[in-house]
């Protein structure tokens, strides 16, 4: 007997026949008696739904009352759920954020989980009932109703999974693993059977939508192993298998440890932004991203170009898009601080990583990544780079050629596929 975290993704829970598949799968682990909890998004549409509504309602919403709205739609499927998991027989209930209670910080629309209450739950799984948690939500100290930010369902999965001590933390989703790249782009891209902690976090940061990237940062941490899979197969004793995200100890000998690159990973929903004319002093660039961590808003790539003649430089960096109306109304009212002269904004610019342990023994990776570039006229409008990743910044109209241009380049396409 296993006991195990199943999470399901919005596309799994969109409408009522998803459901009673879900349902399924979630009766057969019950009846190969192991224990579960199961964990639910919203059904697939309805958190953008929820979030446009809050944006038409003003375009800089009270965060708490956003949380309040956006947290709404898990709990209708984990009490659809459990109606259902009633209907075949299986003992279910649904249990709120606030019933166990998840407690996390109060940094509203992208909390971070602090603790969970596992006894009551654990109660009820070792009595043989399953547990239906919503994901993406939980609570302040003080009783507000937080939420993770998008994709937090997989990190509200895996922290139940540590919580309960659980033998892995399965992920349900519309895709049946980890692939070199996306298969809608590249045909040829393979499925990974294995991939490590450190290389599935550097894939979710840089795009890659399979797995949050604050899921994976969590995983590691807590060393939850867990394990990718299509939530559209039916269940059997012998199910397809997936891909385990998991340590290198459990890699170590096989040909994904040797492998240079293990994928391509590519992010349209990055906006540039561009301060022209920042004083070149001590404390310029902090004056910029400091206001911008208070706001909770994270920056990815940053290029300080060079000096003016006349004591000042440009300062570039990349936002979530999703992010850009409150990064704008921040850096405007910082101006007088600042001290900029004009912000400029693109959107039209997406990065494309490549990712892999190899890297660290490996030299010449960044080098060839920008040949192949090049040889399609594709230009790079900035660079970040890791231990085991190199970024780039591209026009967005050159995402689809870049990423097959590199998954062809460092050697990644099936030799079987079509």
């Amino acid at each position: 007997m296993a006991r195990i975290v199943m999470k399901f993704g919005g596309t799994s829970m969109a409408g009522i026949e998803r459901i009673r598949n879900v349902a399924n799968r979630v009766k057969h682990e019950v009846d190969l008696g192991n224990e579960v909890a199961v964990v639910v998004s919203a059904m697939s549409g309805e958190t953008d739904r929820l979030v446009n509504f809050c944006r038409e309602a003003s375009p800089l919403y009270d965060p708490r009352e956003y949380d309040v709205v956006v947290a709404s739609g898990e709990q209708v499927t984990s009490g659809l759920l459990a109606i259902v998991l009633q209907s075949l027989g299986v003992k279910a209930r649904s249990w709120l954020g606030w019933q166990l209670p998840i407690r996390t910080s109060d940094a509203h629309a992208s909390a971070r989980i602090e603790t969970i209450n596992s006894e009551a739950i654990g109660k009820a799984m070792a009595a043989g009932e399953v547990a239906v948690i919503p994901g993406f939500q939980g609570m302040t100290v003080d009783d507000r109703v937080t939420t993770l930010g998008r994709g937090g369902s997989d990190t509200s999965a895996v922290a139940v999974a540590a919580a309960m001590k659980a033998d892995r933390c399965d992920i349900y989703t519309d895709v049946d693993g980890v692939y070199t790249t996306d298969p809608r782009i590249v045909p040829k891209a393979r499925k990974l059977a294995k991939v490590t902690y450190e290389e599935m976090l550097e894939l979710a940061s840089v795009g890659a939508k399979v797995l949050q990237t604050r899921s994976v940062g969590l995983a590691m941490k807590e060393r939850v192993r867990v394990q990718v899979l299509s939530s559209f197969d039916q269940p059997t004793d012998n199910p397809t298998p997936g891909t385990m995200i998991v340590g290198e100890d459990e890699i170590e000998g096989t040909t994904m440890e040797r492998q240079l690159i293990t994928g391509i990973a590519y992010d349209k929903n990055e906006t540039k932004v561009t301060l022209t004319a920042v004083p070149d002093r001590p404390g310029a660039v902090a004056s910029i991203f400091a206001p911008l961590a208070d706001a909770n808003i994270n920056v990815d790539m940053i290029v300080q170009n060079v000096a003016h003649d006349t004591g000042s430089t440009d300062v570039t960096f990349t936002v979530p898009t999703a992010e850009l109306a409150r990064s704008l109304d921040v850096l405007e009212r910082e101006r007088g601080t600042i001290g900029y002269e004009r912000l400029i904004h693109d959107t039209n610019v997406a990065k494309i990583s490549v990712v892999g342990v190899g890297m660290r023994s490996h030299a010449g990776v960044a080098s060839k990544m920008f040949d192949a570039l090049a040889a399609r006229g594709i230009n790079v409008l900035a660079i970040t780079t890791s231990e085991i990743k190199v970024s780039v910044l591209i026009n967005e109209d050159y995402t689809e050629l870049a990423v097959r241009v590199l998954h062809t380049a460092y050697g990644l396409d099936a030799e079987d596929a079509a």
